[in-house]
């Protein structure tokens, strides 16, 4: 009542009233309805309106009791007063409105609140009945649907049915409020099938009616200025729509789908570039908005792209955004002229290369500082800072208060559709990647985590596994279907924006857009897409049109497929070429004739980077796509000059050839982190699933094989990149190598290391020894000591190396195994093999740095390894061993090989039992398995042990290497070999030993004498290099001759050691028969060194010495030359100056053992056919090498002395074992060859060591053995059988031929031989020996022997005494004239003691007549000694003389007592022969040589004395036994009587004719023995007993007195006083004459 009043003030206080209780709420619905009307009179009566309003408000918020009419009636109140004049009123009014609207929709979500547990039966709603069908509707929905539907007809300019009393409405105001609504309270709609009818058949036809004018609109076509609205589109209600239909598709996609479809459609329209500049960017902002809801892009796509028939509006929308940014760029926008000078401007800066990418340094243009932009062919738009990522903030949607369309600033549009399109990418991604997370059930492997690889789903429970792999492939084919509709458009704008963007954080933004769709597309395995998006970055990483085929074809091949969808003709434009990009490096372009240089800009370097990034974290989906990821990673590497280093990794290095890369300093702070980051992705690889793995893999090997073939027939520095990143990406698989092994190691194998290129094959080395050891190294698990197979696996290729011929590949290869050896030795277990393989694939020729860094290794496996190694492996190490030693690179490697091979056999020998055992074990095994397999085993000396398989091979290997070519090597072997057979064959199982005869001995042996004895003669100059060459090494046949010497030896020694083990093997005979065989070729070769020490080993086997039996060896082995050949008498040096062994006492020879253990010195061959081969081997050698030769010439082979002295002091032992059997056949064979040996002459070089000089009586070693030998034989006969004494003569024989050489030499065949005296040294001229020594030794032999067995049958029988007489005449009648004086003499002497021996034993068998003939021969024989032809020497002393004499009378005194005193025995023609040379030596046989002061002596005297006191002694013997006694005696005398009365008559005769002068002095001297003689005779006449002396003598006696008378008138007083004692004794005669004088009586 107070407000009828109109009064303000009782109006305003009423209205305050009413509020308050308005506000306790105690209106009751009536009241309501009154309190309405009376504002309804205030409201018309336009008074106080805001506190209407007001009270309105109140009045509807406190509670529900206005509805229905009275609610219109508010309403419609409120819209009246909006349309009031007053600007506050209208304002306030209109806010008014807004909440009422609100608060009418409000009751209807609380009303549903409070009804919703209460289910009704919902009322079918007839189609299009009847308008006001709303009773089913509860009251507070009743109201809003009439309040909304006279919105909806208010708007459409209608007649409202509810809002009774509407004056006037705008469209603006109709829109804003039907979008409020729309916007708050979806719910409602979507709840109420009446509100869900109301927009379909309502709002939407509303819209889309209201849109016409826009639609039909084109820009520049109508310039009618008509204000119709239908004509042009009007911006306020044009915007106000947008913001209606972004609302309606927002929250009723669902119920109005096809509505939806017409509205965005429209929307695609509005962006086309004949619309007007606000609409399009009013269109881009709404568009926006969609962007930003993923989930409802994604219903658009189910709804429409995926039915058939339905226009593909997602894809329209995208390709829409993509046309839209296109046409931007192509068509000048109208608002752009304002921007023309800032445009020239940043161009300007651009083309300085200012740093335009850092805002806020000032470009050159005006001083403006650079935005932020794009600029394309001359478009330059600069972007605006519009909206915060993720949210669609709209501008010009929000302009509710403009009428007018505003200015769109430049670069709006632009960036408002660039950000669209980031949102939309980074919308689909987030949600596709989500649920692709949720169903894998793994943390999803987005950029930001990068997790394991996505497990499998064996985690879920399996029940729901079914419904959710439905589930999933529905979504999928939701997702891959909304990837497809939009990549290409996409793709296209983001290729576009790339290029032009001239700012880094929205380049940043591009790429990333692209790196999260092409990861996408890769999980969602969507090949094509993935690749384009793929491409793009990489084309952005590049410089432009850079020449890379793999991105030229893939981009080729998608333009040619997708990129005009459905009348959007999206175009891929090509990068413009004009980029105004700082540019940051300068580098060579990879190819194969690079042209020029390439420039690389920041932009290169941030697609670059991005690139990194997407392989870094989306690696398990890039698939094939790694081949343009790294391809293009390659190049980029090129251009920047990044090399690689150890482990793969790149460091920046200088370029090879060309114009060096030029960096700038901000790219060189960058390069360390883009190598880093090139690396961490390829370490990343251990997080691959193995299929990504192997495609990563595959893309580096095509990849490597573009680089090999870029790199053929050039040597330019290749690209690595390839081989380095496979380094890396292996040894960061470590874990799993196995599965990427074979690919990985056989590229590398196959091609990299076999490239003509050396860098290039010097990498793929590096990487695949790198490979190896890592693998080697890396913790496996299982270890490798349990898993062989992944251990062989790793090891093989390293093997496989070996196949390659380039040096610097197998240097790498070698020295990847030293370091595996040094790291991983002592676990290589089942890889020995091939590890020992690589080192034995070291192939001669291959240079010497490659063998000797090959030996290295072998060197390090046997001081180091050999304890470790499997058993097995221990054969292979001998086989390479000896193959290093057949090297004939280098001498020393050889040489040291030979030396390892004795550590190994040393080796073997200490670990024996180990190895036997382990061996065995493996045997048994192969055994089975080949039993199983039904094969025989297969291995070399089969039938022996395993172990000692393993000897023989070792042997076999040594054998090998003593007939290498170079004599060192096989001086060094042959000593190792028989070194480790003498000191470990101990090992060896006896039944082996038949192999190491037979197959390893012997055949060394035959091999040897093959080659020695086809050995070149032509000398070799110098043993390489400057070393000399002695002589005696100077041919290859005289090295081979070492060789030869030093295997026989060996074998020899062998067969003198090891005897107890070789004779009990069956064939011992025939092996013997076989060594014997090559003593005897060795000692028959023509080589001095070689035959003789092949007599050397023949004195070893003939064992003089025996070796201990097992049971006996002492606890150290004895050293290996315990034999020593017995040699007799000392030896000289050989004509080699090398001496051969002295002989030691068997004493000390036996000390050699251990002292306290004597060996046991037994027969040890009984088998006598072994000696007697061995004898008929030694005569074979014998009578072959001292056989004289047919001719003779310079070249005649000559045995040594050496050689003969060996050979002849072989025999006394061997004739130890043969003497039982030796026959005189043998003996007439031995004395053939002693008496060759002999004779042999000397070179003339060798003389001086043989002969000292030719005045010292000594014998040659040769003679002393040959003696011996004698010796030897003789003392054997001596204790022998009385058969074997038959053979004394024969020894004499031999020895009295022997001294026959004192007089005459024995000759040599043809051969000339020269004194010694004058032979030159050193020419090859030939001496003969000094034999007189020999010769007079000989004779002491024969002599001592004679003593000896003077009285033996044989002796007797075979007339020695007389053959010794014979051979004494020799020297005896040469007198003076022997070549020695010795000989003589020692001849007589020796003479007188046969005799003296003889003599008796000749008497005793005279009956026999077995000695007739002998006298004769002694009578000769003293004749011619005595009165010798032969004049003495000038030069003879007067005391030589006379001790000549003395011998003299000592033969005459052995006539008087050995011979005379028994003549009856003696035959008379002997004695008559005695006594005419007594006679003839009575008287003197003077020389006339003599000088008269000399002659008295030199007459003899003393000897014709004793002559003449035998002739009367045996005148006048005592006793007469026989008749023939007597008859010697007075033959005797009256020989001597008649010869003084010749000497007188004679000196009487010349004395008368001489006259004064004196006669020759040698008369005189002799007259006065003669008167001696006289004087003498008549003296032993008086002395003889009458009875003896024959009365005839004595006149012949008297007779003699008046010569004497006569006598006396000489001159000589000598004469004179020698008569005087002449003529005394004849006073005997003076006697009386007696009347009767008997015969012989007194």
């Amino acid at each position: 009542m107070g407000c009828g009043t109109k009064e303000p003030k009782i109006t305003q206080l009423c209205l305050a009233a009413i509020q308050r209780l308005m506000s306790h709420e105690v209106v009751s619905e009536a009241a309501a309805g009154n309190i309405i009307n009376m504002l309804w009179q205030l409201m018309e009566n336009s008074l106080e309106e805001l506190k209407l309003l007001q009270t309105v408000l109140v009045l509807l918020t406190t509670n529900t009791v206005v509805h229905d009419e009275a609610l219109s009636k508010a309403i419609v109140l409120c819209f009246r007063l909006h349309f009031t004049k007053d600007n506050i009123t209208n304002n306030t009014a209109a806010a008014t409105v807004r909440q009422v609207v609100t608060v009418v929709f409000e009751r209807v979500v609380a009303e549903d609140e409070r009804y919703k547990d209460i289910i009704d039966q919902p009322v079918a709603v007839q189609g299009n009945s009847n308008r006001r069908s709303v009773s089913t509707l509860k009251p507070c929905a009743k109201d809003a649907y009439m309040l909304f539907q006279d919105l909806c007809q208010l708007v459409n300019a209608d007649a409202p049915y509810w809002l009774v009393g509407m004056t006037e409405m705008t469209r603006t105001f109709g829109l804003e409020l039907l979008e409020s609504v729309l916007n708050d309270f979806p719910q409602v709609f979507l709840q109420h099938q009446e509100f869900s009818f109301l927009l379909k058949e309502r709002v939407c036809p509303l819209v889309i009616k209201l849109f016409s004018p826009n639609i039909k609109f084109r820009q520049g076509s109508s310039t009618s200025s008509s204000p119709a609205p239908v004509e042009k589109p009007y911006f306020p209600i044009c915007m106000r729509l947008l913001r209606v239909v972004s609302v309606l598709i927002k929250q009723f996609y669902s119920l109005l789908v096809t509505e939806c479809e017409i509205f965005l459609s429209l929307l695609v329209k509005f962006l086309d570039a004949d619309k007007p500049q606000w609409l399009r960017a009013v269109a881009v902002e709404s568009i926006h908005r969609l962007c930003v809801q993923p989930q409802l892009l994604r219903s658009f796509c189910q709804s429409y792209d995926m039915k058939q028939h339905s226009t593909k509006v997602f894809r329209d929308i995208v390709n829409a955004l993509g046309s839209f940014i296109q046409s931007l760029f192509l068509v000048p926008s109208t608002g752009n002229t304002s921007a023309t000078p800032n445009q020239t401007g940043s161009n300007a800066s651009g083309n300085t290369g200012s740093a335009q990418t850092n805002p806020g340094v000032l470009g050159m243009g005006g001083g403006a500082t650079v935005l932020p932009a794009f600029e394309y062919r001359g478009t330059w738009i600069p972007i605006l800072n519009v909206t915060v990522q993720g949210s669609a903030k709209a501008t010009y949607l929000e302009m509710l208060d403009k009428v007018e369309p505003p200015t769109i600033p430049e670069g709006y549009a632009m960036s408002v559709a660039f950000h669209c399109l980031l949102d939309l990418v980074r919308g689909i991604t987030t949600m596709i990647e989500g649920e692709l997370g949720d169903t894998e059930t793994v943390t999803p492997t987005t950029a930001e985590t990068t997790s394991l690889p996505p497990q499998s789903s064996e985690q879920q429970d399996l029940q729901s596994l079914s419904d959710q792999s439905e589930k999933e492939l529905v979504s999928r084919a939701v997702w891959e279907e909304m990837v497809n509709a939009c990549w290409c458009g996409l793709l296209a704008a983001l290729s576009l924006l790339l290029d032009a963007s001239t700012d880094e954080a929205a380049t940043e933004n591009i790429l990333k857009a692209e790196l999260t769709m092409a990861a996408l597309c890769g999980r969602l395995g969507l090949v094509t897409s993935r690749d384009a998006f793929i491409t793009a970055i990489c084309k952005g990483s590049l410089p432009p049109h850079y020449a890379l085929t793999v991105l030229n074809s893939t981009t080729a091949a998608l333009s040619s497929k997708s990129y005009s969808i459905q009348g959007q003709n999206v175009q891929m434009i090509s990068p413009s070429s004009e980029s105004h990009q700082q540019v940051v490096a300068v580098g060579q372009p990879l190819a194969l004739q690079p042209q020029g240089t390439v420039m690389l800009t920041s932009k290169n370097i941030q697609c670059m980077r991005t690139l990194l990034n997407l392989a870094h974290f989306h690696g398990a989906v890039l698939g094939t796509s790694w081949q343009l990821v790294l391809a293009t990673l390659q190049h980029l590497v090129w251009i920047l000059g990044l090399k690689p280093s150890v482990g793969g990794a790149l460091k920046p290095g200088r370029a090879v050839e060309g114009p060096s890369t030029v960096l700038t300093t901000a790219v060189m702070t960058d390069l360390p982190s883009i190598s880093s980051m090139i690396s961490k992705l390829f370490e990343n690889s251990q997080y691959l699933d193995d299929v990504s793995l192997h495609h990563l893999i595959n893309a580096l090997c095509s990849l490597s094989l573009e680089a090999m073939d870029m790199a053929y027939g050039n040597n330019k520095e290749p690209s690595l990149f390839a081989v380095a990143k496979l380094l890396e990406t292996g040894l960061v698989n470590m874990r799993r190598i196995e599965i990427l092994w074979r690919p990985l190691t056989g590229h590398l194998l196959e091609k990299v290391c076999q490239h003509p290129n050396s860098r290039m094959r010097e990498w793929g080395a590096e990487a695949l020894t790198s490979l190896i050891k890592a693998g080697l190294t890396f913790r496996h698990d299982p270890p490798l000591s349990q898993n062989q197979r992944l251990q062989l696996l790793l090891l093989n290729p390293l093997k496989e190396l070996s196949n390659i011929s380039h040096p610097d590949i197998r240097i790498k290869q070698l020295e990847c195994v030293l370091q595996i050896l040094q790291s991983q030795g002592d676990s290589l277990g089942p890889g020995w093999p091939l590890v020992l393989g690589v080192m034995g694939a070291i192939q001669s020729d291959q240079g010497e740095s490659l063998i000797r860094t090959a030996f290295q290794c072998l060197q390090l496996v046997v001081t180091d390894f050999l304890p470790t190694m499997p058993c097995t492996c221990l054969q292979i190490v001998v086989e390479v061993a000896g193959s290093f030693g057949l090297h004939n690179q280098e001498l020393n490697i050889s040489l040291t090989s030979i030396g390892l091979l004795w550590n190994i056999s040393d080796y073997f020998f200490q670990r024996g039992e180990i190895i036997e055992k382990e061996l065995n074990r493996e045997e048994a095994m192969l055994q089975k398995q080949a039993e199983e397999k039904g094969v025989m085993l297969n291995r070399p000396f089969h039938p022996a042990s395993p172990f000692d398989c393993l000897w023989l091979c070792l042997y076999a290997k040594l054998g090998e290497l003593c007939v290498d070519p170079r004599p060192a090597v096989r001086k060094s072997a042959g000593q190792t070999l028989f070194s480790t057979i003498g000191a470990h064959g101990t090992l060896l199982q006896h039944s082996t030993w038949h192999t190491v005869i037979w197959k390893v001995l012997f055949h060394l042996l035959d091999r040897v004498r093959e080659s020695s004895t086809t050995a070149d003669k032509e000398k070799i100059e110098s043993g390489g290099g400057n070393i000399l060459i002695h002589h005696s090494r100077d041919t290859a046949e005289k090295q081979w001759a070492e060789t030869w010497v030093l295997t026989l030896a060996g074998v020899a020694r062998i067969f003198n050691t090891r005897r107890y083990l070789l004779q009990p093997l069956g064939d011992f005979s025939q092996a013997w028969d076989v060594l014997l065989d090559h003593i005897q070729s060795a000692a028959l070769s023509k080589n001095n060194e070689v035959s003789l020490a092949a007599l050397k080993s023949f004195q070893e086997i003939l064992q003089i010495v025996s070796p201990i039996r097992d049971s006996e060896k002492p606890e150290t082995p004895p050293a290996i030359n315990v034999s020593v050949p017995l040699v007799v008498g000392t030896t000289t040096a050989t004509s080699l100056g090398r001496s051969f062994m002295r002989t030691d006492s068997i004493g000390e020879r036996i000390g050699r053992y251990n002292g306290s253990e004597l060996p046991v010195i037994t027969d040890e061959i009984e088998d006598l056919n072994l000696w007697w081969a061995a004898w008929n081997s030694w005569y074979r050698i014998g009578s072959e090498s001292t056989r004289p030769p047919i001719t003779c010439d310079k070249l005649t082979f000559i045995p040594s002395q050496p050689f003969l002295t060996a050979l002849i002091q072989i025999f006394p032992a061997l004739y130890q074992h043969i003497k039982t059997g030796f026959s005189m056949d043998d003996l007439q064979k031995l004395g053939v060859i002693l008496h060759g040996a002999v004779s042999v002459p000397i070179s003339s070089d060798a003389s001086p060591f043989i002969l000292p000089s030719y005045t010292e009586a000594v014998l040659t070693s040769l003679q002393e053995a040959v003696l011996t030998a004698l010796d030897v034989l003789q003392k054997a006969i001596c204790v022998g059988s009385e058969s074997m004494q038959i053979m004394y003569p024969a020894i004499f024989d031999q020895l009295l031929a022997f001294v026959e050489f004192s007089c005459k030499p024995p000759q040599y065949g043809q051969l000339e031989t020269k004194h010694i005296a004058n032979a030159k040294y050193n020419q090859a001229e030939w001496v003969a020996l000094n034999y007189v020594p020999f010769a007079e030794r000989s004779l002491e032999v024969v002599v001592d022997l004679y003593q000896k067995t003077a009285c033996h049958k044989a002796v007797v029988t075979e007339k020695v005494l007389q053959n010794i007489i014979k051979t004494l005449r020799i020297p005896l009648s040469l007198k003076y004239s022997c070549p020695s004086e010795s000989t003589w003499k020692l001849a007589v002497s020796s003479l007188l003691k046969v005799l003296s021996i003889g003599l008796p034993v000749a008497r005793q068998h005279a009956s026999s007549g077995k000695f007739d003939s002998m006298w004769p021969e002694l009578a000769n024989t003293f004749e011619d000694f005595l009165f010798t032809k032969s004049t003495p020497p000038d030069n003879l002393s007067i005391q030589e003389f006379q001790k000549n004499e003395s011998i003299d009378v000592e033969v005459v005194q052995l006539i008087s007592t050995e011979i005379l005193p028994y003549a009856n025995f003696i035959p008379k023609e002997f004695v008559g022969q005695i006594m005419t040379m007594l006679n003839k030596g009575s008287i003197h046989s003077q020389s006339s040589s003599f000088t008269e002061a000399e002659i008295d002596i030199r007459m003899r005297e003393e000897f014709s004395k004793v002559c003449f006191e035998t002739l009367l002694q045996f005148s006048f013997s005592n006793k007469v036994t026989t008749p023939q006694e007597g008859y010697i005696s007075r033959m005797a005398l009256s020989v001597l009587l008649k010869r003084s009365q010749d000497v007188l008559h004679r000196y009487i005769e010349d004395e008368r004719l001489s006259g004064k002068c004196p006669l020759p002095r040698q008369q005189v001297t002799e007259i006065i023995f003669v008167l001696k003689a006289v004087s003498t005779l008549i003296d032993s006449l008086k002395k003889t007993q009458p009875e003896n002396v024959d009365a005839s003598t004595w006149a012949q006696v008297i007779a003699l007195y008046p010569t004497l008378v006569e006598c006396i008138t000489c001159s000589s007083s000598e004469v004179c006083s020698a008569l005087k004692e002449a003529l005394v004794p004849f006073k005997d005669f003076m006697h009386p004459p007696a009347s009767k004088v008997q015969n012989g009586e007194s």
